[in-house]
């Protein structure tokens, strides 16, 4: 494994680097327009706050956002996510990467929402040349990114992560949600949006958003915590897959999926799974003859024929961005249209219909 140390990244090319690939994907222009003005003193900033091994990560700006469910998403500052990326892009992704399976999906290059559908239909196929029946055992865990555990986790860092300043800087990111204000600011911001409502059932929606324990959870919208949520149950995907024998088993993030042709096999690895996770109420093997959701797609197998539909609840999200663009930005309507296209593709509807 090669040896990382904390000079790799504390390197001014990679931060202008890590800085104009942000800039572009950042939605807030405003945010980017009051870093440009002094674009140079704050690249160097970064720099000499890093060279000085002072680095701090600041406040996060917390707000709810509905899509489709309500959800808290911590907004960093521009200093804060350049060092992210970097921490990200030049010591996670290259320590972690090649200790995943090939079917843990999520986020990672090359392989996101369409590979995981690949998998998914690959797996159905293959199971279906010799058998009637297919089960499918899906796993959703309790409120995973809330849930992961920062000793338990640091301790598996620590087996990757050798040179002590570069662990102390992974450490300062992942304590970030420990801070008072975080969870001050998520209840804040709760009450602020149930004010807003009034339907009753989203209220309660929001009432039931979590807020961080000590010494658990990640930050919600860091590259980070995505990148470390895949990693976490890093040991649990080799265990189903070398130990179970489960060939045909992918995971995004905290969604697992499951197919095999013995439903006494997979009750008997669901009670082995239970051992090492604590799964929530969605967690139940299906008959794939009628139906299962998995990635937003509705896989059901009809006289050994695959049908792949978009679930409604898709179907609607994309409606309705579609409608919000043709009113506001009728630039980036094309584009998304021709994302859209692509997702839509894997499935058997009506594409123009949905595209209306």
């Amino acid at each position: 494994m090669k040896k990382i140390v904390y000079n790799d990244i504390v390197d001014f090319d990679k931060i202008i680097k890590e800085y104009e690939h942000i800039r572009v994907k950042t939605k807030n222009r405003n945010k980017i327009c009051k870093f440009e003005c002094f674009k140079g003193s704050n690249l160097l900033n970064i720099l000499n706050i890093l060279k000085s091994n002072k680095y701090k990560h600041g406040k996060y700006n917390i707000f709810i956002i509905k899509e489709p469910k309500y959800r808290i998403i911590m907004s960093e500052k521009l200093n804060d996510k350049i060092v992210n990326h970097l921490v990200s892009n030049y010591v996670l992704i290259p320590l972690i990467e090649p200790l995943l399976i090939n079917s843990n999906v999520a986020t990672r290059k090359n392989k996101g929402t369409s590979y995981g559908l690949y998998l998914a239909k690959k797996y159905i196929n293959k199971i279906k040349l010799n058998n009637e029946e297919i089960y499918v055992l899906k796993i959703d865990i309790k409120k995973y990114f809330f849930n992961i555990d920062h000793t338990i986790l640091l301790n598996k860092l620590r087996k990757l992560i050798k040179d002590e300043n570069l662990y102390k800087l992974v450490i300062n990111i992942i304590k970030s949600s420990n801070e008072k204000y975080v969870n001050e600011e998520i209840v804040k911001e709760k009450n602020r949006v149930i004010k807003k409502i009034k339907n009753k059932e989203e209220q309660k929606q929001i009432k039931e958003l979590p807020i961080y324990q000590d010494n658990k959870g990640l930050p919600i919208g860091n590259l980070s915590s995505q990148i470390l949520a895949i990693y976490y149950l890093n040991e649990v995907d080799h265990y189903i897959k070398e130990n179970l024998k489960l060939k045909y088993y992918i995971r995004y993030m905290d969604d697992f999926i499951i197919f095999h042709d013995d439903k006494k096999y997979l009750e008997e690895c669901l009670r082995k799974i239970k051992e090492k996770l604590e799964v929530n109420k969605k967690t139940n093997i299906y008959n794939l003859n009628k139906g299962v959701g998995f990635l937003g797609y509705r896989f059901k197998l009809k006289n050994k024929k695959l049908i792949i539909r978009i679930n409604n609840q898709t179907k609607r999200r994309i409606k309705r961005k579609i409608k919000n663009l043709k009113i506001y930005n009728q630039e980036k309507l094309v584009r998304v249209k021709a994302s859209y296209k692509g997702y839509l593709s894997y499935s058997n509807c009506n594409i123009l219909k949905i595209l209306k």
